[in-house]
């Protein structure tokens, strides 16, 4: 899909700021990032599909594990679920796993075009920075 890295900063003409800035910076474009997709998906949905989706957020296993029962029975055969274990950090609990996987599946059932969703956000908010440049550098350099 797309990081948020150097290359990123070297894209939107920000590749010199001083590395702890980078390091700020790209937090804040990702934290932005996630709200401005956050409200565009919960767009049209109701406030039922909105609560469910957030048990996925809030690791409430109880509704994740109720979901998946009904939904994705048998996730552990699934591709995308086998991915995000197999690339989970040795931190990653099995509900961590679990609930990732689950706000996947649930995405991909009711908001099949998530993935375009991001991508849509993901370049506005770039055309932002590059048009606003001059202004982040420029306050960089009063700091």
């Amino acid at each position: 899909m797309f990081q948020l890295d150097d290359n990123f900063l070297q894209q939107v003409v920000l590749g010199d700021l001083p590395a702890d800035q980078k390091q700020a910076f790209l937090a804040y474009f990702r934290e932005q990032l996630e709200l401005r997709v956050g409200t565009k998906l919960s767009e049209g949905l109701s406030d039922a599909q909105l609560s469910e989706f957030e048990a996925f957020i809030d690791r409430n296993m109880e509704v994740t594990n109720q979901w998946v029962a009904t939904n994705a029975a048998d996730y552990q055969n699934d591709q995308v679920y086998q991915r995000l274990k197999g690339g989970a950090p040795e931190t990653a609990s099995e509900n961590d796993i679990l609930a990732e996987y689950a706000s996947l599946r649930w995405l991909s059932i009711n908001r099949p075009d998530y993935r375009d969703v991001v991508a849509a956000t993901m370049e506005e908010l770039r055309q932002e920075v590059i048009s606003n440049k001059d202004a982040i550098l420029g306050n960089n350099q009063a700091a």
